[in-house]
């Protein structure tokens, strides 16, 4: 007696439209993915694939499960987008962007186009622009990087590496900013690279063109562009301290005894995240019109900035809870006017967190530098009837063009770290 075979319903609807399931059994669709989310055109889901989520997209060309199970949870994943294996949630991959085996991709990552991680890649609250690469066995959460211009000039993360994103205190405002927006974005600045078996123990800020030598665990910022950062060959490198201090110092939790810099590091990468989602709003918005699901795919990726504006927020002012007790412990074992000026940023983060959250909430990037914004896209409105690609359209701007695009995106930095240094004068 012939059986007949019968697959899921919603396998069937994905089959008629085109999506090629090599093994049909195999894979799972949730009853809330809405499957007219997903393209027809050239889409594969491999033997393993389980996709759930009523945000989920999946847009043409896309290549799912080729090296082992994937699992997709309300991602938007633009064409030709390659996700070889592991667990990817609430996150954004623009076009040909690829992750390899064992990926574990969770909230609120943006990877731009043919950013791409090898195996076993940890990624969360994690921004990479274009071409961006990561090694194997990879921590990288809580960080923006940016750099280089194609894939044979990108900025690397070398295997091995680790961004220590929680800190014995335990606060995570500690989101590292690898580059910046206002450069970044134009797809012109010399790659930054981080050399393998290393980390960088956030917050920490690098700058174009920097190297990290291997097995290097890089504390402090290096945004001096173009330099190789080898503490070791340093004569104030001492058995593995900044500066030869002893090996072993009283600890106490809840006790910061500097803050100006952590504190500094968190307003920039808030500033740089501001100025990215403006970004987005006027610019990037424009290439994504033409593609099928473009405006869907847009309006993921900017979720996600908002969601990151909002995370980063919510660190910073469990980091500034924290000063309360930071004095009380201070004012019982130290004195003297070194004490005194910390005292005093302590207080200030404590007492006016309510107006420094209102300088990242206000909406006052939006109307900064319009003169600029305003020539800088009429530029792009050019380009973009000459092609609708993102990546060649950005490319193919002449310096002045592309000096003015950087000359607005950086006015909004400025003028963040500004307002907000108004309302903390003692981080000045």
């Amino acid at each position: 007696m012939k059986m007949e075979i019968e697959f899921p319903d919603r396998i069937i609807q994905l089959m008629r439209k085109g999506v090629s399931i090599p093994n049909p059994f195999s894979v799972e669709v949730g009853e809330e993915v809405d499957v007219d989310r997903i393209s027809g055109s050239g889409v594969t889901l491999h033997s393993g694939t389980r996709i759930y989520g009523e945000k989920t997209l999946i847009c043409s060309g896309t290549k799912v499960g080729c090296e082992s199970p994937v699992t997709i949870v309300d991602c938007q994943i633009g064409p030709e987008v390659e996700l070889k294996g592991g667990f990817f949630k609430e996150s954004v991959f623009l076009k040909k962007a690829n992750m390899a085996y064992g990926a574990h991709v969770r909230e609120c990552c943006i990877l731009e186009e043919e950013s791409n991680g090898s195996h076993t890649v940890g990624l969360k609250q994690t921004i990479l622009f274009p071409f961006v690469t990561l090694g194997s066995l990879i921590n990288f959460c809580d960080c923006f990087m940016a750099g280089g211009t194609d894939r044979k000039n990108h900025s690397e993360v070398g295997s091995s590496y680790i961004h220590f994103n929680y800190t014995p205190n335990q606060d995570k405002a500690t989101a590292s900013l690898i580059g910046d927006v206002p450069r970044g974005v134009m797809l012109n600045q010399p790659p930054i690279f981080l050399g393998g078996q290393g980390g960088l123990v956030g917050p920490v800020r690098i700058g174009y063109g920097t190297v990290i030598a291997a097995g290097i665990i890089c504390r402090e910022n290096c945004p001096e562009e173009g330099k190789l950062f080898n503490p070791s060959h340093s004569p104030f490198y001492k058995g593995g301290n900044k500066g030869g201090l002893p090996s072993e110092e009283e600890f106490e939790t809840g006790l910061y005894r500097n803050v100006k810099t952590k504190v500094y590091n968190n307003i920039y990468y808030l500033a740089n995240l501001l100025a990215l989602r403006q970004w987005y709003i006027h610019v990037r918005r424009l290439f994504f019109q033409a593609d099928e699901f473009g405006p869907e795919l847009y309006s993921g990726a900017l979720e996600k900035l908002h969601l990151s504006i909002e995370e980063r927020l919510k660190r910073f002012q469990d980091l500034s809870e924290k000063m309360e007790k930071s004095i009380e412990i201070g004012g019982k074992k130290f004195s003297g006017t070194e004490w005194e000026t910390l005292s005093r940023q302590k207080k200030e983060l404590l007492e006016n967190w309510p107006k420094l959250e209102e300088c990242f909430t206000g909406g006052f990037e939006g109307e900064i530098d319009l003169k600029n914004r305003d020539f800088f896209i009429q530029d792009i409105h050019d380009r973009l009837e000459k092609s609708p690609d993102y990546i060649k359209a950005i490319q193919g701007l002449n310096s002045q063009s592309s000096s003015t695009g950087t000359a607005w995106l950086q006015a909004i930095v400025d003028h963040v770290i500004d307002r907000t240094l108004d309302v903390i004068p003692a981080y000045k």
